[in-house]
């Protein structure tokens, strides 16, 4: 049985959670088994910007409204095999994801030998629903128009932030020897010869001579070094948070609507979403108009 379109369109405005609810990213491709014609894969958006597409299996998945959960997390889906998402998936790709997501015990080994032989491609080019969608002009046409209208789109940013390591600060002391100069005030003993006079009254008469000595022990003070280690300051890290702003530049890209006129169509005004008519007249013709103040098609008089 063939997937319908409505069944296809639905799937691709859809959006991919993980097991916890939480979002993975929006759907960038659906993958049909080339035997079945059933939806098999779908590729997702993910990454920064959604840079990056990533293969989930849509065997377990649970479709409801513009969901879609997949019993998987976000972390395992982001870290599946990195296959190009170029419209098909050869055999060798094919059973690399199967590994990866462990789905050989949840299917059948006739289907899994189909799927082998046959591949995994894209939607079927031959039913005029191409991968891209940028070819099938129905595709587009069933999304795109509504009734008389059309829908233009434009890419808006989505800024987020992630928070990376920048680098690291360590404390390390060490020793360093240094010659310090200290000035001491020492005090030493010094020998003075003293001579005094005897009175005549001291005199002892009658002595004799004789030899004799007498000696006297000087002492002083030397400097005695002592060292010992005491604290003096703790040194440690802390860390602030500073804010500051920076700039992202990135492309975006938007439809403009252009307006083609066949045969004898009265009316060229445009109107904005509030009902007012647009001029959407060159600026040559808008000062020529302001100067013709008669409305005679003439300016000046």
């Amino acid at each position: 049985m063939n997937t319908s379109q409505e069944q296809l369109d639905r799937l691709y405005s859809a959006t991919v959670v993980d097991e916890s609810g939480d979002k993975v990213g929006s759907v960038s491709q659906i993958y049909l088994d080339d035997n079945t014609d059933q939806p098999r894969w779908a590729t997702v958006n993910t990454g920064f910007f959604g840079t990056r597409s990533t293969f989930v299996p849509l065997d377990r998945a649970d479709v409801s409204d513009d969901t879609i959960r997949v019993p998987f997390s976000k972390d395992f889906i982001k870290d599946a095999p990195n296959i190009d998402d170029d419209g098909h998936i050869d055999d060798a790709q094919q059973q690399e994801l199967y590994r990866y997501y462990s789905m050989d015990d949840t299917a059948s080994y006739d289907d899994r030998d189909r799927v082998a032989a046959g591949g995994v491609g894209g939607v079927d080019r031959d039913r005029n629903v191409d991968v891209d969608r940028d070819r099938d002009v129905d595709v587009d046409r069933d999304r795109d128009i509504e009734g008389d209208s059309v829908v233009r789109r434009e890419e808006e940013l989505n800024v987020g932030k992630e928070r990376v390591e920048t680098g690291k600060v360590r404390l390390r002391k060490h020793v360093v020897t240094e010659q310090k100069t200290v000035t001491v005030p020492v005090e030493r003993e010094e020998v003075e010869v003293v001579r005094e006079p005897i009175a005549d009254g001291d005199r002892d008469r009658g002595g004799r001579l004789g030899e004799d000595e007498t000696e006297v022990t000087l002492t002083e003070e030397r400097p005695v070094i002592d060292k010992e280690v005491v604290d003096k300051e703790r040194v440690g890290l802390d860390k602030r948070t500073v804010q500051e702003e920076q700039q992202v530049n990135a492309d975006v890209q938007r439809e403009e609507v252009e307006i083609e006129r066949d045969g004898n169509v009265r009316g060229d005004r445009d109107f904005d979403r509030d009902g007012n008519v647009e001029d959407n007249r060159s600026l040559k013709d808008k000062a020529k108009d302001a100067l013709d103040r008669d409305n005679d098609g003439k300016i000046g008089r």
